[in-house]
């Protein structure tokens, strides 16, 4: 069983969420990535996307939730997190099934 526990910041646990939702059609486009990079030092984007590449699913799930649990976020913070969300989703102009099933469960999960 993999290690479930994170010492993520805000901004890291951003971008672990954000991958995800880059992910979540099996296709990783390059503007999806692009806008992901654009807003996170390198070596977080690097870090966290490795990590990410070997969770699964529940696995990834299971970080997200235990580590939003922990730290203290506002309802703007959360409206702004959700805010990029949307944007990853729609950086490639499309939005597939998959996406809208993820941003189903991370809507449960994050608010």
């Amino acid at each position: 069983m993999k290690n479930n526990g994170t010492h993520w910041s805000k901004a890291e646990l951003k971008v672990y969420i954000l991958l995800l939702c880059a992910k979540a059609d099996a296709i990783e486009d390059p503007e999806e990535l692009n806008l992901i990079r654009s807003r996170t030092a390198p070596e977080n984007f690097d870090r966290l996307y490795k990590e990410l590449s070997h969770d699964d699913e529940d696995n990834s799930f299971t970080k997200i939730e235990k580590t939003i649990s922990k730290l203290d976020y506002s309802q703007m913070e959360l409206a702004e997190l959700k805010k990029e969300i949307r944007e990853v989703f729609s950086a490639d102009g499309k939005f597939h099934i998959t996406e809208r099933n993820l941003s189903r469960i991370l809507d449960n999960i994050i608010y």
